[in-house]
């Protein structure tokens, strides 16, 4: 799964799936300010700039995950491998660091999926009726 928030207020979201043979979905909606304040205050209060992935997991043939966060002057980037569980968390070597990622992560994953189906359910509700 791959999602960008871009500062004109596009929200891009592309996943691979499965399901039916497809291969992968792609969507771009376009947001509005309050939810671009809100993706920054969630990144900003995970305090995620300062923590480093150097003992992080590294990519594995299980998979890779990746962040790249650009806040004003702030340019950070993660990498490490597909986390499965907090289990993973826990066994790392730096389980603190990888705990604040693994949140973050889900929070942003949680935010982009109901953008993305409330957009297109409403849009198509619109459309409908």
């Amino acid at each position: 799964m791959e999602f960008e928030f871009s500062s004109t207020g596009k929200l891009r979201y592309a996943n691979n799936s499965n399901y039916k043979n497809d291969t992968m979905i792609r969507k771009e909606v376009t947001v509005s300010q309050s939810v671009l304040d809100e993706v920054r205050r969630i990144i900003q209060e995970a305090d995620i700039i300062a923590e480093d992935d150097h003992n992080w997991p590294e990519p594995d043939r299980v998979g890779r995950q990746e962040l790249e966060v650009k806040l004003g002057k702030e340019h950070i980037s993660f990498t490490c491998s597909k986390i499965g569980s907090l289990l993973d968390v826990q066994e790392s070597n730096d389980p603190e660091g990888l705990r604040i990622f693994y949140y973050l992560i889900q929070d942003l994953k949680c935010l982009v999926f109901s953008l993305i189906t409330l957009h297109f359910k409403s849009r198509l509700n619109w459309n409908g009726g």
